[in-house]
């Protein structure tokens, strides 16, 4: 029956070819993705072929293979994926068929699988730069008021298993254990061979080396890398803190009693993990522990744009408020007039800091349960009052109130954005240094979803 139904044919031919602007309404997310990438510098980008292209020709080779897909073309492609929660190389190709948005931002070309992978991985460092330019079409169009920035972070699950993590007194312990089983194993083996020597002669060549001794070699192998890793990691921190002398030999305390562990010496439950051995064992949103990565945004209030980001693998956060700080004056060559942060961020240092660059500091220095709101304060300050409690003191006032309280509005849905509504779970790579680049996708595509919204609406 057809009576009262629209017809249709699956089989018809067009007479002229459809455009690609037919595919989708005006003013698609895809088409200001487009635009924007347009107005982009992607010469890091594009001096990576002309390298390649000299190269060849210095060889006296031409080029080989097909072109590669135009830089355009694959860095719209990535940022529209990644806006729209989908940093899935695989996904990214089978959308490039089936899906409209995909296919108008790919003009219609297929890139595999691989392909889009190996572009992300080569241009990763191209990619990060990104966030800046983005950053400052966001100022250019009045979004970025640096007024009241919010700091926060979030952990992150990185491409780990935490179950592929070691402490370093297991390390130790582990260590030892092979050593032992290596010796035996060896020694067996050789006993093996000299009864095979009296039994089929010298010259006869004996079997590989046995399955389980070259198991517990190479275990032993990768034990010690991460002993070491973390020794040095340790000596590291301790050489910054000012704690070892140009021997590297411990310092002793300026007050009180020696450390249980020497500096310079991995406390026993130090952790390191043998699948992304940069990552850390953190504490997750939900009160469980896994392998992670602290990722930090800095939030401009005005419009939720984020003006700073780094992704560390430092669980605490209390050394966060001067490298974001820095990344904020460095992208925008201006400092904020004001910045808030809860209790993880304070130390007197941090506050201290901020003050000498002049931005009006709202750090919390106590962890308030969710809707506590201790009793104001007035009257003049007392005398003799402690820094930290000056600090307090200035939270309690009814400004110091409002202003603190702002901070859950701008930074918060953020991380809710990123997080619930994109679907940011893992990342995909390993390694901070391809975390960082990943991350900085996440937060560049955020910006550019708040720009669309603003020229949308």
């Amino acid at each position: 029956m057809s009576q009262g139904f629209k017809p249709y044919d699956r089989d018809q031919l067009y007479l002229l070819p459809p455009s690609l602007r037919d595919w989708l309404p005006p003013g698609d997310l895809a088409y200001f993705i487009i635009d924007v990438v347009e107005s982009l510098d992607l010469s890091g980008i594009y001096r990576h072929y002309e390298v390649a292209l000299t190269a060849a020709g210095v060889r006296g080779k031409a080029a080989s293979g097909q072109p590669p897909f135009h830089p355009k073309v694959m860095v719209s492609l990535l940022l529209y994926a990644y806006a729209l929660g989908t940093p899935s190389s695989r996904k990214i190709a089978r959308l490039c068929e089936r899906d409209s948005g995909y296919r108008v931002v790919s003009a219609n070309q297929q890139p595999n699988f691989r392909t889009i992978a190996e572009f992300r991985r080569l241009h990763l460092q191209a990619l990060h730069g990104l966030f800046v330019q983005v950053l400052h079409l966001a100022r250019e169009a009045g979004l970025v008021k640096l007024g009241h920035v919010a700091l926060d972070g979030t952990k992150v699950k990185a491409n780990a298993s935490k179950h592929k993590a070691m402490s370093y007194a297991r390390l130790v312990e582990k260590e030892a254990q092979y050593v032992r089983e290596v010796a035996a194993l060896l020694a067996q083996a050789q006993e093996t061979d000299a009864a095979e020597d009296r039994a089929h002669g010298k010259d006869v060549r004996g079997d590989e080396l046995p399955e389980e001794l070259r198991f517990r070699a190479t275990r032993l192998a990768k034990i010690r890398e991460a002993k070491q890793a973390l020794e040095e990691a340790a000596k590291e921190q301790a050489r910054a803190e000012g704690k070892l002398d140009a021997h590297d030999q411990p310092l002793p305390p300026a007050r009180g009693k020696a450390p249980k562990t020497p500096p310079g010496t991995p406390a026993p439950k130090a952790q390191r993990n043998f699948t992304d051995p940069e990552s850390r064992i953190m504490k997750m949103g939900d009160g469980a522990f896994d392998q992670a990565y602290n990722c930090q945004a800095a939030v401009d209030a005005a419009h939720q744009i984020i003006v700073a980001q780094e992704a560390t693998a430092a669980a605490n956060d209390k050394q966060q408020v001067v490298p974001l700080v820095k990344q904020i004056q460095k992208n925008l060559r201006q400092m904020p007039q004001q910045a808030s942060a809860d209790s993880g961020y304070y130390s007197e240092a941090n506050v201290r800091y901020l003050r000498r660059k002049h931005i009006d500091d709202y750090v919390c220095p106590d962890r308030l349960k969710h809707g506590q709101a201790p009793p104001p304060v007035r009257g003049p300050i007392p005398k003799g009052l402690a820094f930290i409690d000056r600090v307090r003191r200035k939270l309690l006032t009814q400004k110091g109130r409002l202003t603190y309280a702002l901070r859950k509005q701008i930074v918060e849905p953020v991380f809710g954005q990123l997080k619930h509504v994109r679907g940011l779970r893992q990342f995909l790579l390993r390694g901070r240094a391809k975390v960082q680049g990943e991350w900085s996708l996440w937060c560049t595509t955020h910006n550019l979803l708040k720009m669309w919204c603003a020229t949308a609406g």
